[in-house]
């Protein structure tokens, strides 16, 4: 399945691992703080607040009745809430139940969506932290956005694009170095896009079809990605650096962030709509995979990766599907408007349906991680 997991000493297989339940780790740590802090200062009592699932490893109880625990399982956590019937904040479905005030469900609408958001939110700011002090305190490589060569046959040379050309926009983004050319252009296979260059001086508009190929993602899967056929460096070099102030880092990692999400959502509705397969989905494997790939890069590396993790699982977890906090925030938004929850029935029925969702995508998941394992032992 994955290179390095398959290269497979007992170190190299711990390595991954601990890569793995490393970054997962930090980042349910983040999101239930999240869940945590907001929870608290609404007035909420935290019965527990676990890494992990199953039998306690170890753990402490503060001042405040708070139960911190390690479990045996690192595959996820929770806070649970007095109140809560369960570590995925569903209410006990009892219309005649009475909350006490310091319970999660005894609060306000908005209050509970204010505490159910944060979980997100904070995967969203870790995201932006990590972003900023890579560009504010490193900066960010990068090379210029002039094509150097022309792969013969290609949709650039077909369109007339040579060796020299500056790519200034691409269907009107600018364009600031060739990373951005590859953004521009890597989801739009097939699609014709316009670009504006400037060659010798002058500008210079035309219209581009990418063309489709097949590339392995850092995962251990294929996707479908659009190429124009150009090269930036025929002989690589050392890229360039901008370096950015505390004010700009904040708002390049605002941008990149919003990249991800922008781009996560382009991708899923092309896996809707038959464009990329459902074998892109991955699991745990997959993320163990990026993991400790990213780690064996060194500390920056794997913080990025922590940084593009954190606003995948924010951004998941937004999903309006309940047992995600996103179909809780639906429920919310259908109780303000209504000025009563769902009935029971209905909740129940959402519940089982999100229950469902999550378990499919799981599953999917686990399949494809099983057949990459599969493929990379008997060369399929």
């Amino acid at each position: 399945m994955f290179q390095a997991l398959m290269d497979v000493t007992p170190f190299a297989a711990v390595f991954y691992l601990l890569s793995f339940v490393v970054a997962l780790s930090i980042i349910v740590f983040v999101h239930e703080f999240g869940h945590f802090i907001v929870g608290r200062w609404c007035g909420v009592k935290v019965e527990a607040f676990s890494i992990g699932f199953g039998r306690e490893l170890f753990g402490f109880t503060d001042k405040k009745g708070t139960r911190w625990k390690l479990c045996l399982w690192p595959l996820g956590g929770y806070v649970r809430f007095e109140g809560d019937a369960n570590a995925a904040s569903k209410p006990e479905l009892d219309s005649e139940r009475v909350y006490t005030p310091t319970s999660f469900h005894g609060k306000a609408v908005h209050q509970r969506a204010a505490i159910v958001l944060a979980g997100p939110m904070a995967n969203f700011i870790l995201a932006i932290a990590i972003f900023w002090g890579s560009f504010a305190f490193i900066g960010e490589p990068y090379f210029e956005p002039v094509v150097d060569d022309v792969r013969a046959g290609s949709a650039a040379e077909k369109a007339g694009i040579k060796a020299g050309d500056r790519v200034v926009k691409v269907s009107g983004e600018t364009m600031t170095s060739f990373e951005d050319i590859r953004r521009a252009v890597w989801l739009h296979a097939g699609e014709e896009l316009e670009i504006s260059l400037q060659r010798n001086g002058q500008d210079i508009a035309m219209k581009v079809v990418p063309d489709t190929v097949e590339e392995p993602d850092s995962f251990g899967g294929k996707m479908k990605l659009g190429v124009l056929g150009i090269v930036n460096v025929v002989q690589p070099g050392e890229p360039l650096s901008r370096t950015y102030s505390p004010t700009a880092a904040l708002s390049r990692s605002i941008e990149q962030t919003q990249y991800v999400i922008v781009t996560t959502f382009k991708f899923l509705g092309k896996i809707v709509l038959g464009d990329q397969s459902l074998k892109q989905i991955g699991g745990p494997g997959s993320i163990a995979k990026g993991a400790g790939d990213a780690a064996k890069s060194g500390v920056l590396a794997f913080a990025l990766f922590l940084g593009l993790l954190s606003v995948s699982i924010g951004l998941i977890n937004l999903f309006p599907v309940p047992m995600l906090d996103g179909g809780h925030l639906v429920f919310y938004a259908i109780e303000a408007a209504r000025g009563k929850p769902l009935g029971p029935n209905a909740q129940e029925w959402g519940y089982r349906i999100g229950l469902s969702f999550v378990a499919m995508l799981m599953l999917v998941g686990l399949f494809n991680d099983s057949g990459r394992f599969i493929n990379h032992f008997f060369g399929t």
